[in-house]
């Protein structure tokens, strides 16, 4: 299978999970302005994760003479690490639906600080417990600072106009508990992949990256059938519906999906280098990402008033400055 071996590429990775993470829900904003319900268009992305997922075992996962090669790995997985891998695509498919509402509620400028903010800082420090690697200081100020534009994200937006009635919290408590979710997926994902597997064997029973990736894949999509048609009878939608959306919203939920699932793949790839932990860190700057799309691109803070861009702005500044720390606690 193919690995990274050098740290300057798993960071490259990083910087490319972020892009990746970051951007993906640009599809469902494109999707939505064609009043293309989200659970509709989610089932694409679903499925766009696993073609995703299918293509990399298949060809990076199934070359060079590098630990083991996908289907060897498939036949010698043990229950456990597939469970374990199949439970992590549930429990995001379930934050990243909520997350979803979140930015159909409150825009990804907000959404993402918030919810993904919220996930980066529960992923980080269950993945660090769980293989420390990294300067804890240097990681933990990181994670302090994107705390802290975590806050001043929610103080920004709960200062926009809206409607009489319409409060500001219900699109945040959305993104909280999408984030409180998010952030145990990646431990449970990583805790199906054996250690160090870019330097040795492959341990019995556990799995390759890249298997980890196919089952996660296969858990989203599977639990979609439960969760997601629980979200499309609350919305008054039909499968018939889905079928007949056109061929260009179709494709922007398998793009999305695509874009998404490749992210985590090379996400997964550069942990074995940076470590979990400061690989899911970096990946997350999604949110910062995530933010400036919802900023200066959809305008999303257009309406605020006076005084509101001076927190719009520290949320950047905490966020480039913790996602800095994190970048040199590799070192």
């Amino acid at each position: 299978m193919f690995i990274v071996s050098s740290l300057g590429l798993a960071i490259v990775f990083c910087v490319i999970t972020m892009l990746g993470w970051g951007s993906w829900a640009n599809t469902q904003k494109l999707a939505g302005k064609d009043r293309w319900p989200f659970p509709l268009y989610y089932w694409d992305y679903a499925i766009g994760v696993l073609v995703l997922s299918v293509i990399f075992l298949f060809t990076f996962g199934s070359v060079g003479t590098a630990g083991m090669g996908a289907v060897d790995n498939l036949t010698q997985a043990a229950s456990g690490s597939i469970v374990r891998a199949l439970l992590s695509g549930v429990i995001f498919n379930i934050s990243n639906i909520l997350l979803v509402v979140a930015i159909d509620a409150v825009g990804m400028s907000v959404a993402f600080p918030v919810g993904v903010g919220l996930a980066l800082v529960i992923g980080t420090v269950a993945s660090y417990v769980q293989a420390p690697k990294g300067s804890p200081a240097l990681l933990f100020s990181g994670v302090a600072l994107v705390v802290v534009a975590m806050v001043l994200s929610a103080i920004s937006y709960s200062k926009l106009p809206r409607l009489a009635g319409q409060g500001w919290w219900r699109g945040v408590i959305f993104a909280v508990i999408a984030g409180c979710l998010m952030g145990f997926f990646y431990p449970q994902l990583n805790g199906s992949i054996s250690p160090d597997f870019n330097t040795t064997p492959i341990q019995a029973g556990l799995l390759t990256p890249y298997t980890a990736l196919f089952f996660f894949a296969l858990g989203l999509l599977v639990s979609n059938f439960a969760v997601n048609t629980i979200f499309m009878r609350t919305a008054n939608l039909s499968y018939a519906q889905y079928f007949r959306g056109a061929p260009r919203l179709h494709s922007l939920g398998l793009l999305g999906g695509i874009i998404w699932g490749l992210a985590l793949g090379f996400n997964l790839l550069a942990s074995g280098v940076a470590g979990p932990a400061i690989s899911y860190a970096l990946g997350q700057g999604a949110t910062l990402v995530a933010a400036i799309w919802g900023v200066f691109i959809w305008k999303e803070f257009r309406a605020a008033p006076k005084g509101t861009m001076p927190f719009v702005v520290f949320m950047f500044v905490g966020y480039t400055l913790g996602l800095t720390l994190i970048g040199m606690a590799t070192l």
